[in-house]
């Protein structure tokens, strides 16, 4: 049996509100995945030194504070300077159109907004973790 895909959810920045990203840990836990959820108001910093010590495949950044354009930034600059820029980062959240396509030529793998089935984020990591192959 293969080891399961290992995800570090987290929220960055101000945003008082997690319901969205918990049911997503869920679903993600009921499909086999080792899942860790940061909690609230972390900075990026604190996301990517947890994320490089519980060694995740994915990194899930999720935001509805309109800060995607500058938290994404410092989190790639941190996971550089880590030696970690193998690491999927995949955004989730409520953004704008342009900021999706911004984020993308950024480095995200993926931006999951809030009407975002649980099956397809499922299947979309299950893809990009398979497509990197292993660390």
């Amino acid at each position: 049996m293969s080891t399961p895909i290992r995800v570090m959810l987290a929220k960055v920045g101000l945003d008082g509100h997690d319901r969205g990203v918990k049911v997503v840990a869920r679903a993600l836990r009921d499909a086999g995945m080792d899942v860790i959820y940061t909690g609230l108001h972390r900075t990026p910093d604190e996301v990517v030194t947890a994320a490089i010590q519980e060694d995740v495949d994915v990194l899930g950044v999720s935001l509805l504070s309109g800060v995607q354009m500058t938290v994404f930034p410092k989190i790639f600059d941190r996971l550089k300077k880590e030696g970690a820029d193998d690491m999927i980062v995949i955004a989730g959240g409520v953004m704008p159109d342009e900021d999706v396509a911004a984020l993308k030529k950024m480095g995200v793998k993926e931006v999951m907004l809030q009407d975002t089935p649980p099956q397809a984020i499922i299947d979309k990591l299950r893809q990009l973790v398979s497509e990197r192959g292993p660390r």
